[in-house]
């Protein structure tokens, strides 16, 4: 394989002792002679704040847009130095709670500046900073705040309702909380009947006042947050990430972008938008205020967001295929409905510039002119100065990602991590087109080796390389929280098993192509355990067996059915329906009914939304082991069942749109 981007630390192994063969351990040819080394006098996530504070006391950090009579205005922001003296009466106001180092203090809302001032408030006392979000389904704020036993928590005036329902059983642990809007004498009655308090964002400063507590000493190896995944089935899973960690991530990233010659300044302005609750965003925010740059948020609503990008005008702007796709479909909509000049210009002009970049042509050398009559309506759309286009947590469709690549005036770059890994561990280079479709070579802070799965016929050591992705460096997660036993099936020998199947490409970049366990990953990045759904679905009498797919590309599932014969006969009997099982197969009625059994299923079954089928096919030949379907102990098939039905999920797909 040509390894223009990464190059060989260790040689294959074969198979041996019934452990499958391992391909060669890469390492980015940006590691240069070894891993980016540590920054000098940071230790743990306070030092990077704390340092960025005395050396850029006096410029934005946070800022948000005031509303005035209803409607919002310019952004208002707050220094470095502004934040840092917030967040020292945040830290005194909770200690004086009898929160002690390594307590843990949750945080449940949206995006906003005191989401990031609790956080280093946090990250100076040694607490454990534990995200609570709801999107991992019914009860998992209550389960997230009882498993890590959070004391403190903060939280928007939006979701506090929604926090107040996790009591009584919170409260055994859960004793202060500190909303960040307004609230309600009701509310504040409400939990001191349980043993808690309750105080507004202003009041819980004041707790603070004449406090004085010093800052413990942190480490490295120290959890500074749990961050709780769905991962795969059953409950949430609280991963563990330490200083370490984010430190080396962080100097990963700078390391990359000073080497394509687009390191960060601290004239760079991002926005906030992607959850804090999750590493993607974490990762990024630490990044920006390690080099005192300024961080705007949105207002929490994703038809504004365009507004507030064109009033904070940012320079780097990180999104989920999800956001991406629709700026897409958007673009698409008024090129269509701009008459034929205006849509023919946009067409020559696209082609001619899509050429170019295919030559090799850099993105800014490769048609200015149109850049300029053409595209810039494009980059105006984002706020008029993104020069980076970060996407992450889901596949981006090649189409969308090759559009933007030519309209956006700006790089599109394409990454790829687990929360485990402390976010993004591969990453898609700029002005390197042929990299599309792939998330590009591993960051210079991880080794890298691919594990063939012979079940699945993917050979690590064949002349196309393929194999579960399989992850080795300081930027690991250090387990999940109390269970040692999931931690011990993903981390083996130090090397962290990801469940993805990888393939490398020749330039030394990285193309996702499967997942190794039944697990999808949505879209929008939700993981969907298939056999547990599968499981739920099936226990019904119309149904003799289903297979249930999710696309990465897509936001929901579809599934193929084999249905019970005597159970659809019966049904189309009692609703006047005539016809063959196999007519009655094709029927839209029958289908709408086996339909509306497995959403019944679903609610009973309290589904979350994603989990839910939304199309489904019909098929009156059972799976097999004829057409390979099948094993001989009756299991599925996946990919084999993927292949045969590929043209009836690409209709479903099409069709439910």
């Amino acid at each position: 394989m040509a390894e223009r981007f990464i190059f060989e630390v260790e040689p294959a192994k074969a198979a041996k002792d019934g452990r499958p063969s391992i391909g060669p351990v890469y390492r980015s040819k940006f590691a240069k002679n070894g891993f980016p080394p540590p920054i000098d006098g940071l230790d743990s996530c306070w030092d990077i704040f704390r340092l960025a504070v005395e050396k850029y006391p006096n410029n934005h950090m946070l800022g948000h847009r005031k509303i005035v009579d209803g409607k919002p205005g310019r952004y208002v922001w707050k220094t470095y130095k502004q934040v840092y003296d917030i967040v020292i009466q945040v830290g005194n106001s909770i200690r004086n709670c009898g929160v002690e180092p390594g307590g843990k203090c949750g945080i449940f809302g949206v995006n906003c500046p005191e989401w990031i001032m609790s956080m280093e408030a946090c990250n100076a006392h040694g607490l454990y900073c534990v995200p609570l979000y709801d999107t991992l389904g019914a009860g998992a704020v209550e389960f997230i705040i009882s498993h890590a036993e959070v004391e403190i928590a903060f939280v928007e005036e939006k979701k506090l309702p929604e926090l107040l329902k996790t009591f009584p059983n919170a409260a055994k642990y859960l004793k202060t909380i500190v909303c960040f809007g307004k609230i309600t004498p009701q509310q504040k009655d409400e939990v001191a009947k349980f043993g808690a308090s309750l105080y507004s964002w202003d009041e819980f400063l004041q707790l603070g006042n004449k406090k004085q507590f010093d800052l413990p000493l942190k480490k490295k190896n120290d959890i500074c947050t749990i961050m709780y995944t769905s991962g795969t089935t059953g409950e949430p899973k609280g991963v563990m990430l330490s200083n370490k960690s984010i430190v080396t991530i962080m100097a990963g990233v700078h390391r990359i972008l000073e080497c394509v010659n687009e390191s960060l300044t601290m004239d760079d302005i991002y926005i906030s938008y992607l959850p804090l609750a999750h590493i993607f965003d974490r990762a990024i925010e630490e990044c920006f205020i390690n080099i005192g740059a300024s961080i705007g948020f949105w207002r929490g609503d994703v038809k504004l967001l365009t507004e507030d990008l064109a009033e904070l005008k940012p320079t780097i702007f990180c999104a989920v295929p999800r956001v991406l796709d629709r700026i897409y479909a958007g673009l698409q909509q008024k090129v269509s409905s701009g008459g034929l000049l205006r849509s023919t210009l946009f067409n020559i002009a696209y082609a001619r510039k899509l050429q170019y970049l295919q030559s090799g042509c850099k993105y800014h050398e490769a048609s200015p002119i149109s850049d300029k009559i053409v595209f810039s309506k494009v980059k105006d759309g984002l706020g008029g100065r993104v020069r980076l286009i970060l996407s992450g947590a889901a596949p981006l469709s090649a189409h969308v990602e090759s559009f933007l690549r030519v309209v956006a005036c700006a790089h599109v770059l394409q990454g790829y991590g687990l929360t485990e890994t402390c976010a993004g561990t591969f990453v898609s280079l700029p002005n390197q087109f042929d990299m599309l479709g792939t998330v590009g070579p591993p960051v210079p802070n991880v080794d890298v080796c691919l594990e063939s799965v012979p079940d699945m016929e993917y050979d690590a050591l064949s002349s196309t390389p393929r194999g579960e992705i399989c992850i080795r460096g300081e930027t690991l997660f250090s387990g999940y929280y109390k269970r040692e036993d999931l931690t011990k099936e993903v981390l083996v020998d130090g090397w962290f098993h990801t469940g993805d199947i990888g393939e490398w490409q020749p330039n030394g970049s990285l193309r996702i192509i499967d997942r190794k366990k039944n697990i999808f990953k949505l879209s929008q990045g939700e993981y969907v355990a298939v056999e547990n759904l599968e499981n739920v679905y099936g226990d019904n009498p119309v149904i003799e067996s289903i297979w249930i797919y999710g696309s990465s590309f897509e936001s929901f599932l579809v599934a193929v059915v084999s249905p019970r014969k005597e159970e659809v006969e019966k049904w189309a009997n009692q609703n006047g329906l005539s016809g063959d099982f196999n007519s009655l197969c094709g029927n839209s009625a029958v289908k709408e009914y086996i339909l509306g059994e497995l959403t019944k299923a679903g609610k009973e079954k309290k589904l979350k939304g994603f989990e839910f089928v939304k199309a489904l096919h019909l098929d009156p030949v059972p799976f097999d082991m004829e057409r390979d379907l099948l094993t001989p102990t009756f299991k599925k098939k996946r990919p084999q069942l993927l292949k045969h039905y590929k043209d009836v999920i690409d209709n479903m797909y099409k069709g439910a749109k």
